[in-house]
């Protein structure tokens, strides 16, 4: 399957994506901003916490999305595509779940 013609499953959904993303780029400015101000340690990690599952949210919404849509289309293409995205997923996982 040839990426550059295939359409990706959170297109449907990229403004709402888009919007999330601008959020969390306002939050890393927050926190840049409270660093700055030498706010309390505590504080900022509460906000980098909140930023980081922010972030988690979007990844795992990404997710579902190649799964419901890019590794169902590649599957229906062949046993092999559907493997390879499959397994494609699962890397993905894998750097979701160390980081």
């Amino acid at each position: 399957m040839n990426e550059d013609h295939h359409q990706h499953g959170y297109l449907h959904e990229k403004d709402q994506y888009l919007a999330r993303l601008k959020r969390i780029e306002g939050q890393a400015r927050g926190i840049y901003r409270m660093v700055e101000d030498d706010k309390y340690c505590i504080d900022i990690l509460t906000q980098i916490s909140a930023m980081k599952s922010a972030l988690e949210n979007v990844a795992l919404g990404l997710l579902d999305e190649h799964m419901k849509t890019c590794v169902i289309d590649a599957a229906r293409e062949s046993p092999e595509a559907g493997d390879e995205k499959i397994t494609e997923a699962s890397r993905a996982i894998q750097r979701l779940v160390k980081s």
